[in-house]
């Protein structure tokens, strides 16, 4: 395959219907800015209209068996989407687990089989086992690991908190009473895809990214000289001015304190 060639994902799994009409919303396009009217996200605009779907990433429908029906696509995720109709009539999308399939039954309770697409508390769940859609805090709904592919490994119980390696390889305590869902989250030939030509990426709203030294020295720091000369300046900075490459960005969070080793440098 050559190297800028688009590949194509297979979407033979998935059911052929229509979306269920009571789980969609229309979102309004943001074209990444804020409240101003300022652009603060760059690179995003134009795109396909989409709808978007309304996902349980909670556990709403506690003690209540719920039967696959579909397995979607969803323009909003990169992983596939399971509609999930249940005993007493409701349907809910859930996030789909690899192997999941159209006829699962699936359970969201405190303790219950540990099989893919149940979904239970911490403490009940096996050492060495797959989770993704993890809550932080208890009833919070899933808030870490739902992007395609991904999964945390169980590592370990101790006291009221359990030990989890994260997708980065970080190892985080998270508290028992906090829910997640057995498996590793489906899709996981995502990262793989190449989109081939720009027209794709502005069919998924990415607008063209220019390079600063592209630029005039007013608009970005690495702007300014004639042809293709270097930044003049002793390291990389954002448009802003701020330095961009050996300086950590991220900002101390209240969770900090459940880390116990860092994700591993590649």
């Amino acid at each position: 395959m050559l190297k800028n060639q688009a590949t194509k994902e297979d979407f033979s799994l998935l059911t052929k219907k229509n979306p269920e009409k009571r789980l969609l919303l229309t979102l309004q396009k943001k074209s990444g800015r804020g409240h101003w009217g300022r652009i603060t996200v760059r690179h995003q605009g134009g795109g396909a209209k989409r709808l978007y779907r309304i996902i349980d990433f909670g556990q709403e429908k506690l003690n209540i068996k719920g039967r696959v029906s579909a397995l979607e696509y969803d323009p909003y995720r990169t992983s596939f989407i399971a509609l999930v109709q249940y005993d007493d009539g409701d349907k809910r999308y859930v996030i789909a687990p690899q192997g999941m399939k159209a006829g699962d039954e699936i359970i969201c309770q405190e303790s219950a089989e540990p099989k893919v697409g149940n979904r239970m508390k911490l403490k009940n769940i096996p050492v060495n086992s797959l989770v993704y859609n993890i809550e932080i805090e208890p009833g919070c709904g899933g808030k870490l690991v739902k992007t395609a592919g991904s999964s945390a490994r169980v590592l370990a119980h101790e006291g009221k908190y359990s030990q989890l390696e994260m997708p980065s390889s970080e190892v985080r305590k998270i508290l028992q009473e906090c829910f997640a869902t057995i498996g590793a989250v489906s899709r996981p030939e995502h990262k793989y895809a190449n989109l081939g030509k720009a027209g794709r990426a502005r069919h998924k709203g990415v607008r063209p990214t220019v390079r600063g030294t592209a630029m005039n020295p007013v608009d970005h720091p690495h702007g300014g000289g004639e042809g293709k000369t270097p930044i003049g300046l002793k390291y990389p900075k954002t448009p802003w001015g701020k330095i961009a490459r050996g300086v950590k960005t991220r900002n101390r969070s209240w969770t900090d304190k459940f880390i116990i080793s860092r994700r591993k440098k590649k």
